[in-house]
């Protein structure tokens, strides 16, 4: 997918995943009572949770992603909300976090986990976690056994990692973290701040990009993707597991 045409596509979105700041808030209050944690906003993209953790926590909050422009607007954000001083935008990969261990109270990850695989994901950034500290992501999940062949072949090829349900939970302790709670999002959560206002985005892409057949097919791609949530989100789903790192 040609990244220019894809940025073009999301610029300027509510979000850039599903949900809205009633979900971040909902799983971050299934966490204990935490005073002015430092928290770890994982592929922050244009940082509407960044900005709603930092709200909620009233601590110090970091955002990482790769994508200079979400940083910029997110930087500019940060400064409109006279946040300044306690939260920040900054370009690092998940790939290569290389912050000091046990330098965050919570690890926050909102539709980002599946680029580096939930196991690695959990595996990896555990080091980062102080004791008894806390992860918490928001990922693509199976909300019922035996999907039909269609969206299976569909998301085997964009995230072959997902997983139902019950297969995450079960993992879970095997990552070395314990439960607190977990939800999936209602439909509504996808179509308000994401694939609506996605919807017409490429609507009006189609017309500007009418004689070029590269960006029509990702534009194609882009709305195959609505389509199939469309007629298939019973299958599936994005679900928020909050999980507090245990001792080994």
């Amino acid at each position: 997918m040609p990244s220019d045409i894809f940025f073009e596509i999301h610029q300027g979105l509510p979000r850039e995943g599903p949900g809205r700041n009633q979900y971040t808030s909902r799983a971050y209050r299934i966490l204990p009572e935490l005073d002015r944690p430092r928290i770890l906003d994982v592929g922050c993209g244009p940082g509407g949770p960044t900005l709603e953790l930092a709200r909620l926590s009233q601590g110090e909050v970091i955002g990482i992603d790769t994508h200079q422009p979400y940083l910029d607007r997110l930087t500019k954000k940060i400064e409109e909300a006279g946040l300044a001083e306690r939260v920040r935008a900054l370009n690092a990969s998940m790939f290569e976090m290389d912050f000091p261990a046990a330098s965050f109270d919570v690890i926050w990850a909102e539709g980002s986990i599946y680029l580096i695989g939930r196991e690695r994901g959990l595996r990896e950034w555990r080091r980062l976690i102080r004791p008894r500290g806390f992860l918490v992501v928001h990922e693509m999940t199976w909300l019922r056994p035996e999907p039909p062949r269609e969206i299976y072949d569909y998301w085997m090829k964009l995230y072959p990692g997902i997983r139902t349900v019950a297969e995450n939970l079960e993992r879970i302790p095997e990552g070395g973290y314990e439960l607190l709670g977990h939800f999936t999002l209602p439909e509504d959560a996808w179509w308000i701040e994401y694939y609506g206002p996605l919807e017409e985005r490429i609507r009006e892409l189609r017309e500007k990009y009418a004689d070029n057949p590269e960006a029509l097919a990702t534009l194609d791609d882009e709305q195959r993707e609505i389509d199939m949530f469309r007629k298939y989100n019973s299958w599936y789903g994005s679900v928020f597991f909050v999980m507090q790192k245990r001792e080994r």
